[in-house]
């Protein structure tokens, strides 16, 4: 039975791992936080006292952290003691720069790597149908893919190291934009006289369909599963988009692009951050939208 190290038993990590111990792995877990220690141990997770002890007779180690300082400090505290042939692969969302200064910390001692953010929040982490974006060479996703389809249904390999994250922000701009312009297009509606099923039932049969619309609608009831039925309880958190948002404005400026409308949704979301309404999902930013209107 493989033994694999994870690291961060966040809201996502958690899930991550107790589908790898239902799979069959042994998880070797740590997380600075007692509550989360102890839900996971719950899960069948061996609950180890450091990051450092969750390396011991690992195959494979995941992170699972909330930003890029994070997983710089983590691998550099524990890199040293990875044995030769041990594949470190980070889930975390970062920065493109931060995630090739955590391959290169790796390959200078020798040991693989790969970058794989992931896309389908708690409820995809708890099914295993998250979608990873992967980034690190070939051989190295080789060896990866099949741990990351014990937590996943689509693993998408996006070429050298990095390209994960690049990946995951571009989606998440379209993402976050979308989100947006679905709520205006709602909220419009209700203006207009025009019930939400109409609008969706139109919309998701033609050129206005997408994701943000046909899987997450941000009005109740046409797509029962989606947060909008239960009170916008966070399935991906307002803050978490904007973090997203924040990211992709951080790498286009590091290559000279413009991406106006990501940036506008970044300042939308902000707006909604800072109204106390961060821990939301972010689908009832369709909430700030409709206020907005009303001042008009």
């Amino acid at each position: 039975m493989a033994t694999i190290g994870f690291i961060g038993l966040g809201n996502m990590g958690a899930p991550m791992a107790a589908n790898l111990v239902k799979a069959g792995s042994h998880v070797r877990g740590f997380d600075l936080a007692a509550a989360s220690r102890d839900a996971s141990a719950r899960d069948g997770v061996q609950i180890v006292a450091s990051a450092r002890s969750a390396l011991e007779d690992a195959e494979v180690v995941i992170t699972m952290l909330p930003g890029g300082e994070q997983v710089l400090s983590v691998w550099d505290d524990i890199i040293s003691a990875a044995r030769q042939g041990t594949l470190f692969i980070d889930c975390s969302t970062i920065d493109v720069a931060s995630a090739r200064k955590a391959h290169a910390l790796a390959a200078a001692r020798g040991i693989a790597t790969l970058d794989a953010p992931v896309s389908g929040g708690v409820g995809g982490a708890r099914a295993a149908t998250l979608t990873f974006m992967v980034g690190g060479s070939a051989h190295a996703f080789a060896r990866g893919k099949p741990v990351l389809e014990r937590m996943g249904k689509r693993i998408v390999h996006c070429g050298e190291a990095g390209n994960g994250q690049a990946a995951k922000i571009c989606n998440n701009l379209i993402l976050g934009a979308s989100m947006i312009a679905v709520s205006e297009a709602f909220v419009l509606g209700e203006k207009l006289g025009l019930s939400h099923q109409a609008l969706f039932d139109v919309a998701s049969a033609s050129s206005g369909q997408c994701w943000s619309l046909t899987s997450y609608c941000p009005v109740p009831g046409p797509v029962p599963t989606s947060p909008a039925n239960n009170d916008y309880k966070a399935g991906f958190t307002a803050a978490l988009m904007l973090k997203d948002l924040k990211l992709a404005a951080a790498a286009a400026d590091s290559v000279g692009a413009r991406t106006a409308l990501g940036a506008h949704a970044a300042e939308i979301y902000q707006s909604f951050a800072e109204r106390g309404e961060a821990a939301k999902d972010f689908s009832a930013i369709i909430n700030f939208v409709r206020a907005q209107l009303e001042k008009c």
